[in-house]
């Protein structure tokens, strides 16, 4: 009974810290962008249905999951195909779980299945931490980038020519990208589609922010070598402010990574100096449960504390 009431008070414990950090924030995201769609049919006709529609199968579509998954690896530059992730994973779903079978690594079912997942999230985690990666790496060169493009505009070239200077002047990995912004406008596409279509490409806010511009100038003759000095400052700004701000709190990160590494660090060093107090854990019904509910409540910890931490500037 004290052992149910323990189980029970933490599970409510880890579902409140969710609640508070995951999915009541995700739940204002939603509702907002559901008012906001709203607000746009009423506006524009049944156009914004449509896309409410869109919005709601790409969750149950599995083609826009693929979709999905092709567009992160193509973010992170790498030469994989969707298709064949997801057959690797498979794959990699199958083998380790008759790896854990035929080695009898566990005794139970579920620990063999959590073992047997958990491999097979590999592929996406390394393909999305290289996105990451890439990503960051575009950010810190981008305030460049626009400095060059400022330059190129205030010294008399036109928009066409400053994207080609923006090619070849400015290094990998923005400057690919950039290269294949100018091989599409010289495929006949139109300046405002090809600075959506390198949008696409590259899901960040500042790019964006800099595509607007241009198109924002080609439509109205606005001064935009001020919007774009403007621009580079201020990303410049954020990103010395996200500087500071990990200098500031390096050590709460190392004490909730820590923390989080902890009881993983703790159960190799038993599984190697004392493995008759830690097999118990997978040898016996009880110590499996227990060690369901460590490993589950583990990876609730680490969300929960990753979404406190991680603040988007």
């Amino acid at each position: 009974m004290t052992t149910f009431l323990t189980m029970l008070i933490f599970t409510a414990a880890f579902a409140a810290a969710a609640e508070f950090a995951v999915w009541g924030p995700q739940r204002r995201i939603r509702s907002e962008i559901g008012n906001r769609l709203r607000g746009l049919r009423v506006a524009t006709g049944p156009r914004a249905g449509s896309l409410l529609r869109q919005q709601h199968q790409f969750g149950v579509s599995r083609l826009q999951i693929i979709k999905g998954l092709q567009a992160i690896i193509d973010q992170a530059r790498l030469t994989y195909r969707a298709g064949n992730v997801l057959t690797f994973s498979a794959l990699l779903l199958a083998g380790s779980y008759l790896a854990a079978d035929i080695l009898q690594l566990f005794p139970f079912f579920i620990l063999k299945l959590f073992f047997a997942a958990g491999c097979s999230l590999l592929p996406y985690f390394y393909i999305r931490t290289r996105r990451n990666s890439r990503m960051r790496q575009i950010e810190e060169v981008l305030p460049d980038a626009i400095d060059l493009f400022t330059r190129a505009m205030r010294a008399g070239h036109n928009i066409h020519s400053g994207l080609s200077v923006l090619a070849e002047e400015t290094p990998e990995p923005l400057g690919g990208e950039f290269k294949k912004l100018v091989e599409d406008l010289a495929l006949g596409s139109q300046v405002s589609e090809a600075l959506h279509s390198l949008g696409d490409r590259v899901p960040i806010l500042d790019l964006r922010f800099f595509s607007t511009g241009v198109i924002l100038q080609r439509e109205t003759g606005a001064n935009i070598v001020t919007v774009m000095e403007n621009l580079s400052a201020v990303i410049r700004e954020r990103l010395q402010l996200r500087a500071k701000l990990r200098a500031h709190t390096a050590q709460q990160r190392f004490s909730a990574a820590l923390l989080c590494g902890l009881p993983v660090v703790s159960g190799i060093a038993f599984y190697f100096l004392r493995y008759e107090y830690i097999s118990v854990l997978w040898l016996t019904p009880l110590g499996s449960r227990f060690l369901i509910y460590g490993i589950i409540s583990e990876i609730l910890g680490i969300v929960v504390v990753r979404k406190v931490a991680s603040v988007r500037l």
